[in-house]
């Protein structure tokens, strides 16, 4: 198992750069779902967030492929929301009805 990921980090996009400022993650048999709340502080999108879906191998590396987990894994991502207010208050957000 990697060791954790120091919080916030920087990131860069093509569109503004920022820092990671929260991340749920989970190690699971085959990877490290992740969710991670990204802060943008400077470029066209700065004063914004991003939402990263992604996951990274048990040596820690960032996998560029789409996320994918199966039911075990969501009570292990659940757990670690728990750890990230302002992430889990977001993914509230996207389950309520705000019509």
């Amino acid at each position: 198992m990697a060791p954790p990921r120091k919080l916030p980090r920087p990131f860069e996009m093509h569109w503004g750069r920022g820092e990671i400022v929260e991340e749920a993650s989970f190690s699971s048999e085959y990877h490290e779902p992740t969710i991670q709340l990204m802060i943008y502080t400077e470029g066209e999108a700065e004063g914004s967030f991003s939402l990263r879906f992604c996951s990274f191998n048990h040596r820690g590396m960032f996998q560029r492929s789409p996320l994918m987990i199966g039911e075990a894994e969501i009570a292990g991502l659940r757990k670690a929301l728990r750890e990230t207010p302002r992430l889990r208050q977001i993914l509230r957000q996207l389950t309520e009805d705000g019509e």
